[in-house]
């Protein structure tokens, strides 16, 4: 009865605050002789508050969570310690006023070379540090990968207790809670019974583990699968991709869904031997040969004048995009899909370099080549790929056969790590920087010494000539993280304020030594991080000339 009583006078004194107390008077027995209503209203509220409050029953205790799991990796070293916690708090703090970022470091950009270095050495991440960590992962789906690898098993088990934090246990890599690749049998039951984003990641880490037994695990279940997983599955086999996948990409080629179908044969065509490679090079070849009828050879093109059932079945896609004619468009996918080596033999035993210098009979020049660029990234063939970039020092509107600076990047990413960054200095010290940033972004980190010369030397050419750094900004960024720390010495010289010279855009100079003092402050901060987590690591030299 008494609990009825104060629910009742609860829910009055809620009315009459919702309502007004000059519209709804309080109940009676709140007011006081002389008491302004609303001060009598708040305090019987009060009153009741703690009433309420006071008379709640103890719930019964909660299972207590399991105890997080041993994670047997390298403690961190004590300042690489309190170089994350650094990191990890200044994630979000704000940036200088009025857009310009200062001389400090921007630490924000440093943190995936930080956690890149501390998994590569296999330290364990601070339990201390967890919530922090999975934070950041959470508001940077880029760090996700390195950030759950460091956190590892004890990330895995503190994201189970938050919501925020569910997308850790989306088959994280390097710490998820998949079974290992060779215990078949859990294997089996997670494929079987597991979440369709559980079931790619086991299937990429099976694939990475034994191409052959993930095959099988696929091919198992493939007759039942939906269209739209089919595809997602299918696209893990490019890890590993080889010639034993022919009979069942072969096989693809059938699939209800058109998606798959294209998918199947892209896969078999980057397979040089397979039937498909061979039925796609017999097309491209009665489509492109070589004609002499004038004394000098050039390749002569007859487009297909249809996509018949046959071609579709191979991925031949029959409908253009708008703008784009048939012909060119099925002859573009032939020759994309076409072994490279099927053009030597078909066009007189000539070399690649040889075969992109040929000149083109009526104007099929431009989408033969454009169509070889695509086959040589497929393919990953780098004798194709140095031939269609050309000299790094011809004008990229007059280069044997792409001037797409995005092209000339995927061609440069079929090259070794050393001469693809020779490549791109000598394109640097021709060109200059302003057409360079696709082309950087494809070099390995840290920078080879003569392409982070050549970078240097670019900006200080940039600043001589009195423009504002702003142009150059997405470089700069790329130099701070990407540059050899060993360059921050030959640096110092540029972070004095240059003489402002006629026709120079007023105050560039001041803007320049900011955006260098920054860059060396920032490469100096990247070698003390790298000694901080190799200083006592076993078998590694704490060289700040190998920061990375």
């Amino acid at each position: 009865m008494t609990s009825t009583i104060r629910t009742h006078a609860w829910e009055e004194l809620v009315t009459s605050a919702l309502l007004g107390t000059d519209r709804r008077t309080p109940p009676a027995d709140v007011l006081s002789p002389g008491q302004d209503a609303p001060v009598a209203l708040l305090d019987a509220a009060a009153l009741h508050t703690v009433r309420r409050r006071a008379g709640l029953r103890a719930a019964p205790a909660g299972p207590l969570p399991e105890p997080a799991p041993h994670d047997d990796r390298r403690a961190l070293p004590e300042p690489a310690r309190r170089r994350l916690a650094q990191l990890l708090a200044d994630r979000a703090a704000p940036t200088g006023s009025g857009g310009r970022r200062g001389t400090a470091p921007d630490l924000t950009e440093l943190l995936p070379q930080w956690l890149a270095t501390a998994n590569e050495h296999g330290y364990r991440a601070p339990a201390s540090a967890l919530p922090a960590l999975l934070d950041a992962a959470r508001a940077r789906t880029d760090l996700r990968p390195l950030a759950l690898r460091f956190a590892g098993p004890r990330g895995l088990w503190l994201a189970r207790l938050n919501a925020d934090w569910k997308f850790a246990l989306r088959g994280a890599p390097g710490g998820s809670t998949l079974p290992t690749p060779d215990d078949a049998d859990a294997v089996r039951r997670r494929w079987e019974e597991g979440l369709f984003a559980e079931r790619v990641a086991l299937l990429g880490a099976v694939r990475a583990h034994d191409p052959a037994a993930a095959l099988a695990l696929l091919s198992a279940t493939w007759p039942t699968e939906r269209a739209e997983d089919r595809l997602m599955f299918l696209d893990s086999l490019r890890t590993g991709l080889t010639d034993a996948d022919e009979p069942f990409l072969e096989q693809a080629l059938s699939d209800r869904s058109r998606n798959v179908r294209a998918t199947a044969a892209e896969l078999l065509s980057a397979l040089p031997h397979s039937a498909l490679a061979a039925r796609m090079a017999a097309r491209a070849s009665t489509c492109v040969g070589l004609d002499r009828t004038d004394g000098t050879a050039r390749i002569a093109v007859e487009a297909p004048h249809e996509c018949d059932a046959a071609m579709q079945r191979d991925g031949v896609v029959p409908a253009p995009p708008s703008g784009r004619g048939e012909r060119s468009w099925w002859l573009g996918q032939l020759v994309e899909a076409a072994p490279l080596s099927t053009w030597p033999q078909r066009l007189g035993g000539r070399t690649a370099e040889e075969i992109v210098s040929l000149p083109v009979a009526d104007d099929w020049g431009d989408e033969l080549q454009a169509a070889w660029c695509r086959a040589a990234v497929r393919q990953r063939d780098p004798e194709w790929s140095r031939a269609l970039l050309g000299a790094p020092a011809a004008p990229p509107s007059t280069g044997p056969a792409t001037s797409s600076l995005a092209e000339r990047a995927k061609l440069l990413a079929t090259l070794p790590e050393d001469e693809r960054a020779e490549w791109v200095a000598a394109f640097i010290s021709a060109h200059g920087l302003s057409e360079a940033f696709q082309l950087l972004g494809v070099c390995a980190v840290p920078w080879a010494g003569a392409l982070g010369r050549a970078v240097v030397d670019a900006l200080d050419i940039a600043r001589d000539g009195g423009s504002y750094p702003w142009s150059f900004s997405g470089v700069m960024g790329l130099a701070e993280r990407c540059l050899d720390p060993a360059e921050a010495a030959r640096l110092e010289l540029l972070t004095a304020i240059p003489d402002e010279t006629e026709g120079a855009s007023p105050g560039a100079g001041g803007y320049w030594s900011e955006a260098f003092q920054r860059l060396v402050s920032t490469l100096r901060l990247r070698a003390t991080m790298r000694r901080e987590l190799t200083s006592g690591a076993p078998g590694v030299l704490g060289s700040p000339g190998g920061a990375g």
